[in-house]
């Protein structure tokens, strides 16, 4: 696949390339910030535009957001592009935002967390294959922020568990072996838990996932769009 990086850092930046470049793909691009990001994308041959891009949350001259707004700008822009962020913190809002947008594939992993090369190379094919992959913590966030709401307190712990694992991008077989059940124990928790959070369980995995997400952080905003008109 076709990768483009924009990472501050020249160690991880090159290391990421020789790493994608081992594991056989291409970097079409790799920038120190998000001055030519935009450019790149706009001016870019198809034979030569990405079919992933990867993004540092905080990037020059900041080092802040830069790269995080930089995503929603892309997403905006190409919503079908996939995008993983890569952050050393949880930047709740932003991840809120980029989730709440409901199109193109998504990764959210944190830095610190990204210790197994086979795994990170795994994640981002799955990615670029338009799944969805959130680190457990960015998750576990924004499910607490939320987890005041009616709907969410419905859920049981082991329903926010395997919802959890949804978001983070495992299969339902996946899930069945992390959590020692059947697939059709996690598959009668998964019906029970788009039920109980009134959305269809369609069968699309991560559209599910992405829905059930930006709907928790929409009832939150709803509310205080209610209490501060």
């Amino acid at each position: 696949m076709r990768v483009l990086i924009c990472e501050d850092s020249v160690l991880l930046r090159e290391g990421l390339v020789r790493l994608l470049a081992h594991s056989g793909h291409e970097v079409v691009a790799d920038l120190p910030d998000t001055t030519g990001l935009m450019d790149f994308l706009q001016t870019a041959e198809p034979e030569n535009f990405p079919q992933i891009c990867i993004l540092d949350v905080r990037l020059p001259p900041t080092y802040t957001d830069e790269g995080i707004r930089a995503a929603l700008a892309v997403r905006g822009r190409y919503p079908n592009l996939p995008l993983l962020v890569l952050s050393q913190y949880v930047e709740e809002r932003y991840a809120s935002d980029l989730i709440a947008t409901q199109s193109g594939a998504l990764g959210y992993l944190l830095k610190d967390r990204v210790a197994d090369v086979a795994d990170f190379i795994a994640s981002l094919e799955q990615i670029a294959s338009g799944g969805t992959v959130l680190d457990q913590e960015v998750v576990a966030q924004l499910l607490t922020r939320r987890n005041h709401d009616s709907k969410m307190q419905q859920l049981t712990d082991r329903e926010r568990t395997v919802l959890a694992a949804l978001a983070e991008g495992k299969s339902n077989q996946a899930i069945a072996a992390l959590l020692f059940l059947s697939e059709a124990s996690v598959e009668k928790y998964i019906t029970s838990i788009f039920q109980k959070l009134g959305l269809e369980a369609d069968g699309m995995g991560n559209r599910r996932v992405l829905a059930a997400l930006a709907h928790i952080e929409t009832l939150g905003t709803n509310r205080t769009d209610r209490t501060n008109p």
